[in-house]
C-alpha cells in the first residue's frame, strides 16, 4: 500500500506522523516483552554496560521496556533484555514455571 504524501495537507501528515511514532513504539514494546518472556524471575544473568566490566545478579522483576537486576554486590539496574545472559536458572524453577514468585519466598 502507497501513500502519496505530496497530497496530503499539514493536517494530515501531523496526523500521519504520530501514529508512526506510535505503531512503532508499540512495536519496539512488543520486542521487549517477547525478549523478557525468556527470562524468569529469580533467574541469575550477567550483563556488561557500556565501558564497564560485567555485572552478574539476580532478575527481580519485570518493567515495561526493561527487566531489573539486583547485583551481586547490592547494585540495582534497569538493564534491557537484549543485554542479558542467563548464567543459571532460579533454584527450584523450571522454563514451564511460573514467572511469579510467592511473597514469602522473596
Amino acid at each position: 500500500m502507497k501513500i502519496d504524501i505530496d497530497q496530503l495537507t499539514e493536517a494530515e501528515l501531523i496526523d500521519l506522523n504520530h501514529r508512526i511514532v506510535e505503531r512503532l513504539r508499540f512495536l519496539d514494546q512488543m520486542r521487549a516483552h517477547v525478549e523478557m518472556l525468556d527470562f524468569k524471575i529469580g533467574d541469575w544473568v550477567t550483563f556488561q554496560p557500556t565501558s564497564q566490566g560485567p555485572f552478574e545478579g539476580m532478575l527481580t522483576r519485570y518493567n515495561k521496556k526493561t527487566v531489573t537486576v539486583i547485583t551481586d554486590i547490592g547494585q540495582r539496574w534497569n538493564v534491557s533484555p537484549t543485554l542479558l545472559s542467563r548464567i543459571k536458572p532460579a533454584t527450584g524453577t523450571s522454563t514451564a514455571g511460573s514467572n511469579v514468585v510467592p511473597l514469602n519466598k522473596r
